[in-house]
């Protein structure tokens, strides 16, 4: 029979599955099931075998599509292109897509804390899968890597997280048989130079924040605690934010930390911010020491009174975390040395501590002209009045 639209529409399903076939592409059929879902195929001889070859559903592709297709197989198989060779190859490895949602899955969870899982999981969504999601795993080169980075070069932080969250993606794509051992495209890719910020406030900016932390009727009592300790232990959010009231040793002055973006940690602590934790109320439900509203909870959101905090004593381009930075600031001018600094902070590299160097200039510039002036009057110079 001429395979038709109409032709086909009007097949009725029997007790049986049966195969129509096209008097003029003689290869070219659809076969109807006894349930009525109707498929179209191509008929090859492959080895003396014959081999059946699906198109599509009908329905989804009209007769006519159908019929354009078995004639480029037809013709893929005269000249010895195996037309099904891409969908073994997307079986076989899969795509960037599938691999990243089975890393999401397996890996991430495992191998990450939540904030971490949060950006993987975002450049997962918002730039690995629409740029490569459906690009073949084997089929990535380095040359696809290099141009999603560039795309991002605006963002320099942004793309630089993107090809580490890359990197370890095709890690274990290597490890879970995907691609060829010794074969991450990511390799070779240059970051892009990112400058740290470095914004720390003055003894006169520091007043101005303790005037506006005295009002404590216009802000949150858990909210003026939270800042006041982070300025006095140099802690990072998310540390004072969930921290209970079992991890403060006041025997011994000390926060012992069962986990933090370093692991576990001990937070070393000054009388100040000895006092300022026995000030803060201790809730009979609550296991947090800075409680939010909900019982039971910690106080989940810091930015909106923060904003209205830095508002209230004017310092607009202030960020919580730059209460850190001020904390190695000062210690740094107190002459701390960097070592004792990264112990205070909890750093586990040694660059990371490094970058409040610069800050120690005045202590040399302070030995330099003591020993410059005791040497001075043994050559004949005369310091200036």
């Amino acid at each position: 029979m001429k395979l038709t639209k109409r032709a086909v529409d009007i097949i009725y399903p029997e007790d049986r599955d049966r195969d129509y076939y096209d008097d003029a592409l003689k290869s070219f059929g659809v076969r109807v099931r006894k349930s009525g879902r109707k498929t179209y195929f191509v008929m090859s001889r492959e080895r003396g075998r014959m081999r059946r070859i699906t198109i599509g559903k009908h329905g989804v592709l009209t007769t006519e599509e159908a019929r354009k297709q078995a004639m480029k197989i037809l013709h893929d198989l005269s000249v010895g292109i195996d037309p099904t060779a891409e969908k073994k190859k997307i079986k076989e490895t899969g795509t960037v897509r599938s691999l990243s949602t089975r890393f999401l899955k397996e890996y991430v969870p495992v191998h990450l804390k939540p904030s971490t899982q949060r950006e993987y999981r975002r450049s997962i969504e918002l730039f690995i899968n629409p740029k490569l999601g459906s690009y073949l795993i084997s089929d990535i080169t380095r040359t696809d890597i290099a141009s999603l980075h560039h795309g991002l070069r605006k963002k320099p932080y942004q793309a630089n997280r993107t090809l580490g969250v890359l990197s370890v993606m095709f890690n274990q794509a290597e490890l879970w048989g995907m691609r060829a051992e010794l074969s991450n495209p990511c390799r070779g890719v240059k970051k892009y130079k990112e400058t740290k910020r470095e914004r720390f406030l003055s003894v006169e900016e520091l007043g101005r924040l303790g005037e506006a932390l005295k009002d404590e009727d216009s802000f949150a009592p858990s909210a003026v605690a939270c800042v006041k300790l982070l300025v006095l232990t140099g802690c990072r959010l998310s540390e004072i934010q969930k921290l209970k009231w079992e991890h403060v040793d006041f025997t011994r002055n000390m926060l012992r930390l069962p986990d933090s973006k370093t692991g576990r940690k001990t937070v070393y602590l000054g009388d100040a911010a000895i006092t300022v934790l026995k000030a803060i109320p201790r809730l009979t439900k609550n296991a947090y020491v800075i409680t939010g509203q909900i019982e039971g909870q910690y106080l989940t959101d810091m930015q909106k009174p923060w904003r209205r905090i830095r508002a209230a004593a004017k310092l607009d381009d202030v960020r919580l975390h730059d209460l850190r930075h001020t904390f190695a600031s000062s210690a740094v001018s107190l002459g701390e040395n960097l070592p004792m600094v990264g112990k205070l902070l909890g750093h586990s590299q040694p660059q990371t501590t490094a970058r409040y160097a610069h800050l120690a200039d005045f202590q040399a510039i302070s030995a330099a002209d003591k020993i410059s002036s005791e040497l001075a009057g043994a050559i004949g110079v005369t310091n200036p009045e």
